[in-house]
């Protein structure tokens, strides 16, 4: 009875054992190759348990992932002008076709990223050096990476791969051609501040001549207004004295001749040689020979 125990577990764990080795299970996120004798014969893509035979077949999983491939260092390219520029890219790529991968490649990702590279470098080389460096570098970058990305891809679908993006993630100028750069556009910052000077300059000398003529017309204008009052001014003041002429022509007589004591004898330093018997003196004779006749008068 014991003997036919232990038979009985040895054959269920050769039972078991077998199973195992028939078995397998495929992850949603991997593909599966089937090898018989180091022969392809089947390909799985869907996940779950499949069958193989034993001992003759063996299996192999392969990612069905995007993968991303990443320069380790910035790779230089020259432009339409011969400029050399500095770029640092990646490439979002998967196996579309495993079994035209293990044929290509064996299966290694290594090979695979090192063939990728070279098919992406040749192909921003190209676009590279048919544009200038303001178009490499923003006026034209999503059509470089569009067209990169459509090439390499044609490309890499012979080693079972598709090419899903190219990014370009920074394009910089080498330091010599920086360094030429920053001088060319401190020249033409340099040029644009001396234009926009001279500019102010003019604007200022054009403000500063309008300012003067608007002066010269507003001087001009007010002694126009000014001689205008002091003429009609004077027109009044005339017709006053003639009015006042007409009234009592002796009082008027006698008020300009004050007027003509008054503006000779402003100053005391201010002389006069005239003859007595001139009409200058006639009311000071009026008023003297008065002041005489009473001051003889009073004599008396």
């Amino acid at each position: 009875m014991s003997r036919n125990l232990h038979m009985f577990a040895a054959a269920l764990f050769i039972a078991l054992a077998t199973l195992a080795m028939c078995v397998f299970s495929v992850d949603q996120r991997y593909y599966a190759i089937v090898f018989q004798l180091g022969e392809v014969v089947e390909v799985i893509s869907e996940p779950g348990l499949h069958w193989k035979w034993p001992l003759i077949q063996n299996t192999r999983m392969f990612d069905k992932r995007i993968l991303t491939m990443d320069t380790p260092e910035p790779e230089r390219f020259l432009t339409a002008e011969k400029k050399p520029v500095q770029v640092d890219f990646y490439v979002k790529w998967r196996i579309n076709d495993v079994k035209q991968y293990y044929i290509s490649v064996g299966g290694d990702e290594f090979v695979a990223k090192t063939r990728l590279a070279q098919t992406v470098n040749a192909g921003l080389r190209e676009a590279f050096g048919r544009r200038a460096v303001h178009d490499v570098v923003s006026g034209e970058r999503d059509k470089i990476m569009a067209e990169v990305q459509r090439k390499a891809d044609v490309e890499a679908r012979t080693l079972g791969v598709q090419i899903i993006d190219v990014r370009l993630k920074r394009v910089d100028f080498t330091p010599e051609v920086s360094d030429s750069v920053y001088r060319r556009m401190e020249t033409e910052r340099k040029r644009v501040a001396n234009e926009l000077r001279s500019q102010g300059a003019a604007e200022a000398e054009k403000i500063k001549a309008d300012a003067d003529r608007q002066r010269e017309v507003v001087i001009a204008e007010a002694y126009r207004d000014a001689q205008k009052i002091k003429g009609e001014g004077d027109a009044k003041a005339a017709a006053i004295y003639a009015q006042a002429f007409g009234q009592n022509p002796e009082f008027y007589n006698f008020y300009r001749s004050l007027e003509a004591y008054r503006q000779s004898f402003r100053n005391k330093s201010d002389v006069l040689v005239i003859d007595p018997s001139s009409d200058f003196f006639k009311y000071l004779k009026s008023s003297g020979g008065g002041s005489s006749a009473k001051t003889g008068k009073h004599g008396k």
